[in-house]
């Protein structure tokens, strides 16, 4: 069950010649594949590509009606073998990921694919996760693209751009045979705007034809002899016929006058934000009519030094706006010019910063540190441009950030992993810290406060992997943790598989939380719930069993904790030999709220009787140390000041964010802290049997109170 259903958006993939699409930007680039003839599409889910595999999910219907054929793959090294078929097949294919993290699970398949190259034209979307919002180590796409010849598509933030560029990348892959990536930032997938569409084209050649028509070719398997030609092939072939494809089709766009004494060469993915920075400076409109000429660099790999050098010839120096770290089109736009003794002086990485995001801000102030040097004249007598380092720096504002507490990211209200960790905190207090090894996923904010579980994490369903030095005799037992994504990704062979057959003595903790929720909550093997396009319902313990493992444990209710402790204390001290794995399964809370809560509104709606729990804390109870919260850490538990002046502490509270998940309490039952959590049961569109047994639960409350009102002992003062 994906975080966001596009069931009514895919119908605007429908649209043909004359219409007009008006949407989100992932549903562009998939209207751009559709209208490219492709024939299959495959994929794995991840920021900032999640929702386009949820789209390609929900179009499945559109996909069928055109012969595409849709996988979504087991990780990214599946959905990069896939554009196989497009090597001896005049096929065209697409898949997509996230970044660079992506990009390293599929590089052995991209650099087989790469040296053999390609019949029919395939494209790699990569998600560009780069900057301050990114969940990943700060890496690009870039050199990957380099490393193994796969041109890169780098499209200024423009539907019309965007889809151009797919429609016109499908074809450099064909013209050069040579797989073709083309990148989108954070900001482009999400962004919204319009653009002019075409009627989709159906394959063809289809996967079908293909099937009744098997093809050969030594030359394009990588093998020995074939091998070593591919390289010359590459050099002396494809690049010469990509870069007189992408000069010809004019693939790159030169922006405002064509002369000046100074001038900026960037990515296309920068174009936006270089437009707002020139805006604040006066050189441009929010249109994009700017006074600086731009060279537009739609096509980061290969650079086209022909071009560059004609946008520099005449200049006295331009600046290469390049996001991220190494400076690798500036060097290239140095040796452009330099081989062609021009004397444009080169900027980039000596007036913005070596890393991080390319924010407005950012290139404000080093598009205005070049102007300065270089051609002053231009900004002229102007109001000053707007700095958000005055608000940030402000005194007020350092002032705030000292009296905030800090709110690092954690677990969403309710979330099954929580008693997991209490559970861990809980047999750590009693067997000592051990070396935890953590994964990829909603679990890794467990290295956070308030648990601080967790030292290393090493990449998806490689949690297990990561602990294979550990496997000792020792008086201590490591611990990995993995999620049932990352276990499906690729942790049943390199984790759990590699712990069998080395008899690694260490436990491994699989979270089954029903989805790969960390990416958006699609369905995998696991799910529990049906999926009429894919098999699911898979378990976990059977699949770990049948490669071997002995000792395996299944906690179904993660909330139990009491259990999760056992069987937690369990694995960390059993004589057993081998790999003790514990599989504890709940279902996601976030999914499992958005599946349930508008059912419960239905039937409260339509008048059915529906009981709905609540929790609390009992004021009087509650003695305010807070341990519960320190075990718990759910945002809705929460503390409040009493009015009664002979109690200074704030005791703990329970806001109405709750979900009733009853982990705080079973957390205070197993630590056995105070008994200060209750249960209450609110009943909408009562029975008369319900309003009957309320009314004699409250009269004999009533009753009781007054009792012990009766005989509490007072104190008076004689007269």
């Amino acid at each position: 069950m994906a975080e966001r259903s596009f069931a009514r958006e895919v119908q605007d993939l429908r649209l043909g010649d004359g219409d007009t699409f008006r949407g989100e930007g992932i549903l562009a680039i998939t209207k751009g594949l559709l209208q490219s003839g492709v024939s299959y599409v495959g994929g794995y889910q991840g920021s900032p590509i999640s929702h386009l595999m949820d789209v390609l999910a929900d179009a499945q219907d559109v996909l069928d009606e055109l012969g595409v054929v849709f996988q979504s793959s087991a990780n990214e090294a599946a959905a990069a073998a896939m554009l196989s078929a497009s090597v001896m097949y005049p096929l065209r294919g697409a898949v997509a990921w996230k970044s660079t993290v992506g990009t390293n699970v599929a590089s052995d398949a991209l650099a087989n694919l790469a040296s053999g190259g390609v019949t029919g034209g395939t494209m790699i979307i990569i998600g560009e996760d780069y900057g301050e919002g990114s969940s990943i180590m700060q890496e690009r796409t870039h050199a990957f693209a380099m490393k193994s010849q796969m041109w890169l598509l780098d499209p200024r933030p423009d539907h019309e751009c965007i889809v151009n560029m797919i429609e016109k990348g499908f074809e450099l892959s064909e013209a050069s045979n040579t797989p073709v990536m083309l990148e989108v930032r954070v900001r482009t997938c999400h962004m919204h705007g319009s653009f002019a569409t075409k009627n989709n084209v159906k394959p063809g050649f289809t996967i079908k034809d293909a099937l009744n028509n098997p093809r050969r070719d030594l030359g394009r398997i990588v093998l020995p002899p074939a091998a070593y030609e591919h390289e010359q092939e590459k050099i002396h072939k494809r690049m010469p016929a990509a870069i007189d494809f992408v000069r010809n089709n004019r693939l790159n766009e030169l922006k405002g006058p064509r002369d000046g004494k100074v001038g900026i060469i960037l990515q296309g993915g920068m174009y936006n934000n270089v437009i707002r920075a020139l805006q604040y400076l006066g050189l441009s409109d929010a249109y994009g009519n700017t006074q600086v000429p731009l060279y537009v660099m739609n096509v980061t790999y290969p650079v086209i030094d022909s071009e560059v050098a004609d946008f520099c010839r005449g200049k006295d120096a331009i600046l290469m706006v390049e996001e991220g770290q190494p400076e690798y089109l500036e060097q290239a736009v140095n040796t452009a010019l330099r081989r062609r003794d021009i004397n444009t002086r080169v900027h980039g990485k000596d007036m913005l910063p070596m890393g991080g995001d390319y924010t407005a801000q950012v290139l404000l102030e080093g598009i205005r540190t070049f102007v300065d040097k270089a051609d002053p004249r231009l900004l002229g007598n102007r109001p000053p441009a707007p700095n958000a380092n005055d608000v940030l720096g402000h005194p007020m504002v350092q002032k705030l950030k000292g009296a905030l507490p800090a709110r690092p990211p954690g677990l969403c209200t309710g979330c099954p992993e929580r008693p997991i960790f209490a559970a861990m905190k809980m047999v750590e207090e009693e067997l000592g810290t051990h070396h935890v090894a953590a994964d990829i996923g909603c679990h890794l904010f467990s290295i956070l406060p308030p648990f601080n579980i967790g030292a290393t994490t090493m990449g998806f369903g490689l949690g297990p992997a990561s602990t294979s030095a550990f496997n000792v005799k020792a008086d201590k037992r490591s611990i990995a943790v993995m999620g049932d994504g990352g276990f499906w990704h690729n942790g049943l062979t390199s984790g759990i598989g590699n712990a069998v057959f080395n008899k690694h003595d260490g436990v491994f903790l699989i979270v089954d939380n029903f989805y790969t929720s960390a990416t958006g909550g699609q369905d995998i093997l696991s799910s529990r719930a049906s999926n009429e396009n894919r098999q699911t319902n898979n378990s976990i313990v059977q699949a770990v069993k049948s490669i071997g493992a002995q000792w395996v444990r299944e906690v179904d209710r993660t909330y139990d904790v009491g259990k999760m402790r056992a069987t937690l204390k369990e694995a960390l001290t059993t004589k057993a030999e081998g790999p003790k794995i514990i599989v504890a399964s709940s279902e996601c809370m976030l999914n499992k709220q958005r599946r349930v809560k508008p059912l419960i509104a239905k039937a409260i709606k339509g008048g059915e009787r529906v009981v709905k729990e609540r929790f609390g804390v009992d004021e009087d109870v509650c003695t305010g140390d807070h341990a519960c919260i320190r075990l718990s850490g759910c945002p809705s538990l929460s503390v409040k000041q009493l009015d009664d002046p002979l109690r200074d502490d704030p005791v703990a509270a329970i806001d109405d964010s709750c979900v009733a998940c009853g982990n705080c309490g079973e957390v205070a039952e197993a630590a056995v802290l105070c008994p200060s959590f209750y249960r209450a049961d609110v009943v909408h569109n009562p029975t008369r049997w319900d309003r009957f047994k309320a009314k004699v639960t409250m009269a004999i409350i009533g009753f009781l109170q007054q009792r012990r009102d009766r005989r509490r002992p007072a104190f008076g003062i004689a007269a």
